[in-house]
């Protein structure tokens, strides 16, 4: 089931993967991911199985499925054939949401103290390939959390490396603490960076040549070649930015197209067209190699 599971609240606590499994939250009791090509993820757990993984609370760096050897390390490269990690493909593409569950084996102050925690429903914004940690290559997916997913509490405070735990004293507290705003960091686009490369090429696309018309004039999208923050971190500047339709724009963040250093541009691994260009726009090789890194296979 994709989605939210009825009566099952955000925050639920459960003291085993069997007992998440039963409730419908996860299904497989091993597996990290749930879900199909076909039908996309139902849900993933985040449970310290990857040295690569991120959690930042509203914002998930997730690391795919495959390569590991029994006693956790990356011993091969991973594929986007294996089924959890295509799963997690179909839900980018369709916009589908994930249920997360974090366990307590989980490297993050996110993690709950004990057991396992259902987080709510995460969308994957983004995914891409890079070398991990282990020196193999590795399929890692951006999730951040669904309109209405609360960010998840900090339940286990991190300790300086050299501070013994015995050493460690109680805080004084607060019988009346104060309630405070908070914030989510997102990364923000800066919107003249992109008009103004659209305004260059009179929104032409830079790899198909087209000019989409529509009543209230011409539409064009300015696309990222290097994806902005993490594990990406692009700059948010005009050498980074295309002029795309919104078909070449998908195939651009998809990974379907690539642009090679002479500005040949690469569909599903076939040279074809060479990407339009502007004299005032010129375009960071650094962001293009970066792209095409990430979708080397």
């Amino acid at each position: 089931m994709i989605g939210e599971i009825p009566s099952v609240p955000v925050g639920q606590p459960y003291v085993s993967r069997v007992l998440a499994s039963e409730a419908g939250v996860h299904r497989p009791r091993i597996a990290g991911i749930c879900g199909t090509k076909a039908k996309g993820a139902e849900s993933i757990v985040l449970s310290g199985g990857y040295k690569d993984d991120e959690d930042l609370g509203d914002v998930i760096i997730y690391t795919g499925h495959g390569g590991q050897d029994g006693a956790g390390n990356q011993v091969s490269d991973q594929s986007l054939d294996d089924s959890g990690n295509a799963a997690l493909v179909t839900s980018h593409l369709q916009g589908l949401p994930v249920r997360v569950i974090r366990g307590s084996k989980c490297e993050s102050i996110y993690a709950p103290r004990s057991g396992y925690r259902y987080d709510g429903l995460y969308r994957v914004v983004s995914y891409g390939s890079k070398l991990g940690i282990d020196g193999h290559l590795i399929w890692q997916f951006r999730m951040e959390a669904a309109l209405g997913t609360p960010t998840p509490p900090i339940e286990l405070e991190q300790l300086p490396v050299d501070t013994p735990q015995n050493d460690v004293r109680a805080p004084v507290g607060n019988d009346a603490p104060e309630r405070v705003s908070s914030t989510v960091q997102r990364v923000v686009r800066s919107g003249p960076v992109k008009n103004t490369v659209k305004r260059w090429h009179v929104d032409e696309c830079q790899v198909c040549g087209l000019t989409i018309e529509t009543p209230g004039g011409a539409y064009s999208e300015g696309a990222h070649i290097q994806a902005l923050g993490r594990p990406h971190n692009g700059p948010d500047r005009t050498d980074n930015v295309l002029c795309l339709c919104p078909n070449c724009h998908v195939k651009l963040d998809a990974g379907a197209i690539v642009i090679e250093d002479d500005l040949t541009v690469v569909e599903m691994g076939v040279p074809g067209r060479t990407l339009r260009t502007h004299p005032q726009h010129t375009l960071s090789l650094e962001c293009i190699r970066n792209h095409r890194e990430r979708w080397r296979r």
